[in-house]
């Protein structure tokens, strides 16, 4: 699962392996080590949830996804789901998950097989 953050939003893209392990589990995480702190960004089915919210906790995020919308993106070819988030401050974040998807411009430098097909490659015979 990769994670993208910038100012209010907050993104998390998952494989096609990602999402079926998530319709398995209603539970997924992402680690990155710092030495002796760890980061870790989760996604978690919540049946109590009624729109998709975010929060952190000492050095993890964990998006709650409510059931019905995890149901829909896992079972079927939805390939993203997104949400405005109210703050205490008046302001909102951002949070989107999507499916990730292989790369079709430019070089790639990771490896992609447990991605999605781009939708955007047009099939020529």
């Amino acid at each position: 699962m990769k994670i993208r953050m910038k100012n209010n939003s907050l993104r998390l893209r998952l494989t096609r392996p990602e999402v079926e392990l998530f319709g398995q589990e209603k539970y997924i995480e992402g680690r990155t080590e710092f030495g002796s702190a760890v980061f870790i960004y989760a996604m978690q089915c919540d049946d109590g949830a009624e729109e998709i919210f975010a929060e952190l906790a000492d050095t993890k995020i964990t998006m709650h996804i409510p059931l019905t919308i995890a149901e829909t993106f896992v079972n079927t070819e939805i390939v993203a789901f997104q949400h405005e988030q109210m703050l205490g401050s008046g302001e909102k974040l951002f949070l989107l998950v999507e499916k990730d998807f292989k790369c079709i411009d430019g070089e790639v430098l990771e490896d992609q097989s447990d991605n999605y097909d781009n939708p955007s490659v047009i099939c020529k015979q």
